[in-house]
């Protein structure tokens, strides 16, 4: 039975996940992206190709954009054959990047103006957790437009966090668990580096961290595959690259200076600097453990 119809822009490891689960679930889902091999590898599996944004959101009751920064947003909403042109007051749009508050505001305001909802909804767990609807949803919007829109929202997500009425703060709330999430992942990265350089085996001590005290859910993950040296990505490093300074940047214009956040944010900048920005951002194990041994030869 089919349960509505959706539209999804930017079709990569999120946002493809999110709509093969709408699909089996009984959605018809329309996709668009620049990347035509994504599309028609979901057109194989019952998606309604589009040829622009402003196609895909051709009969749908809302529209999720899963692409990479508010650039890419506003090229999608607002950019020749854009999707905000061809929507209608009665359609509502998922925003689901992480991009910064002031974005979103600005985004949900052009929005308003056409009578189009906005959805703050940035989202959380990675690939294998939007296929199976267990990321989690971070969600600001008004309460008619929340309840209105709840069987796709409930469809895409099992763990979905009412965040407030609005649009903005669920960007707040993703970049402050996102500048958590880079801090852990240096912290477990230099854990390991260290575990190395005192001779300890490392899969051995993961296993001994896992289940004490120093677990964090992104460092075991990421460093499962690091000390096999496994980096395809799944994270791009360039992705907590970008929210670690965006995370940093909302900080400083609350007046808010913490001590490590800047510092987690120059090293993924540095990561990417060093060749690191098409590699999974387990990779921060490599780099810091390349670093280390780059500086001890120096010295």
């Amino acid at each position: 039975m089919t349960k509505g119809t959706v539209g999804i822009v930017g079709v990569g490891n999120m946002g493809g996940a999110m709509a093969r689960r709408l699909l089996e679930q009984g959605w018809t889902v329309r996709v668009h992206d620049i990347d035509r091999a994504k599309v028609k590898a979901l057109q194989q599996a019952g998606a309604q190709a589009c040829a622009s944004s402003a196609d895909a959101v051709s009969g749908v009751s809302a529209l999720v954009i899963c692409v990479v920064d508010s650039a890419q947003t506003a090229d999608v909403l607002f950019g020749d054959k854009g999707a905000a042109d061809a929507m209608s007051a009665s359609q509502a749009v998922l925003l689901c990047p992480t991009i910064s508050p002031s974005d979103v505001e600005r985004f949900a305001s052009h929005l308003s103006e056409r009578g189009i909802a906005a959805i703050d909804a940035p989202m959380s767990g990675g690939p294998a957790r939007a296929r199976d609807g267990s990321m989690s949803l971070m969600v600001a919007c008004d309460t008619p437009v929340f309840e209105r829109h709840w069987p796709l929202i409930d469809a895409i997500s099992s763990r979905v966090f009412r965040v407030s009425p609005h649009p903005g703060d669920g960007a707040r709330t993703k970049l402050v668990n996102n500048l958590l999430a880079a801090t852990n992942l240096v912290a477990a990265a230099e854990a390991m580096a260290l575990a190395e350089r005192l001779g300890l085996d490392l899969q051995r001590t993961l296993e001994v961290i896992g289940q004490s005290s120093g677990q964090s859910w992104i460092g075991t993950d990421r460093m499962q595959r690091a000390i096999v040296g496994d980096f395809e990505p799944r994270a791009h490093m360039t992705l907590l690259a970008k929210d670690s300074r965006l995370a940093v940047e909302a900080a400083r214009a609350a007046g808010f200076h913490g001590p490590l956040g800047a510092k987690v944010s120059e090293l993924f900048e540095a990561a990417v600097k060093a060749g690191l920005a098409d590699q999974d951002d387990a990779a921060m194990l490599k780099f810091l453990a390349e670093s280390h041994k780059a500086s001890a030869a120096s010295s």
